[in-house]
């Protein structure tokens, strides 16, 4: 884990509602026809009113920083929260 890249991953607004949003997917992308166990779709984020470029960028940036995970499902890919990366980067500021 990377303390310095998720503080900058969190730095934006949007990656941090992507996270919000990612935390409980059921409610906040209702259309998606995937299961959610599969993670949400890159198009699904969409709501963000942000460009699909934009968009891609953002998740790339959750995704170096750990926070977020990746699954490509033919042309698709899914993404889910990392829990894990989370909750030990949550300890490792609540020792600070």
């Amino acid at each position: 884990m990377d303390r310095d890249e998720i503080f900058k991953a969190l730095a934006h607004p949007a990656r941090v509602s992507i996270l919000a949003w990612l935390k409980e997917p059921e409610v906040h992308f209702p259309t998606q026809e995937h299961p959610f166990e599969m993670g949400v779709c890159a198009g699904q984020f969409e709501r963000c009113g942000l460009s699909q470029s934009t968009v891609s960028s953002h998740l790339a940036i959750l995704q170096r920083a750990g926070l977020v995970t990746t699954r490509r499902l033919g042309q698709w890919v899914f993404y889910r929260r990392n829990e894990e990366t989370i909750a030990a980067f949550l300890k490792d500021i609540g020792s600070l």
